[in-house]
């Protein structure tokens, strides 16, 4: 269960950027239809490719935005079921349900930015440092990299800039916000997913009044410091909503 805002939480932020990255949405069956930002699923399985663990349950807030997007177009080599058409070095005829091209949207220069309350968050953010697996983000081919991993503290807030943070549906009002429904969390066999509404803004979102939200608690002596690259820059401050599978 996530965390009912009410005091100050110690968290770890971790930030990451992928070249290239791309998010298939699966509530579009025969289509490729990509996604804006990684899925909290996604996010969840890069944790645990991290810590080594099966699955990673811990709370987490994120923020993702992308420098660009495009299509590509990639080949398909479908195995049936029945073993009609088999795979020869990987590959399979192309005959109707066998090599096909589809087009393949992706992201370039994915940003991402995960907060990591304790507990759990300095077990994860050690594990990051130091990981068990290669960290991906989408397929097995986008390798995604830290950038910086720092302790910080979050606040309960009743307003803060939103930006790119990702928020579960009614956390906020913005009209610029979009809706997005995605897989929270997949079990460990891979069988059932659990899906959620949760609204993200493609431009960075104002200010706004917040429900069951943090907010970074700004460094001392009034020194700033920006989390994201500079078309969606966001000053530490911003709405943090911390999120559950």
């Amino acid at each position: 269960m996530s965390p009912a805002p009410g005091e100050r939480l110690t968290a770890w932020r971790a930030e990451f950027h992928a070249p290239v990255a791309s998010f298939r949405d699966p509530l579009f069956p025969g289509l490729s239809h990509g996604l804006p930002l990684p899925p909290p699923s996604t996010v969840r399985g890069l944790l645990a490719a991290a810590t080594g663990a099966p699955g990673e349950d811990t709370p987490f807030g994120m923020a993702a935005w992308a420098e660009g997007a495009g299509v590509d177009a990639e080949t398909y080599h479908p195995i049936a079921l029945g073993g009609a058409n088999p795979a020869v070095s990987g590959r399979v005829r192309a005959v109707k349900g066998g090599m096909t091209i589809r087009d393949r949207p992706f992201l370039v220069g994915l940003h991402l930015t995960v907060w990591l309350p304790e507990p759990g968050g300095e077990r994860i953010a050690d594990a990051l440092r130091r990981p068990r697996w290669a960290l991906r983000l989408g397929r097995s081919q986008d390798i995604v990299h830290i950038s910086d991993i720092e302790r910080v503290e979050l606040e309960p807030a009743a307003e803060a800039p939103v930006g790119h943070t990702l928020a579960p549906a009614g956390g906020h009002d913005l009209e610029s916000a979009q809706e997005h429904r995605m897989a929270a969390g997949v079990s460990a066999d891979r069988l059932s997913t659990r899906w959620a509404d949760y609204l993200w803004c493609d431009v960075p979102g104002g200010t706004a009044r917040l429900r069951g939200a943090y907010r970074e608690v700004p460094e001392p002596r009034g020194r700033k410091h920006w989390s994201v690259g500079e078309t969606g820059r966001t000053e530490v401050g911003q709405a943090v909503w911390l999120l559950t599978p």
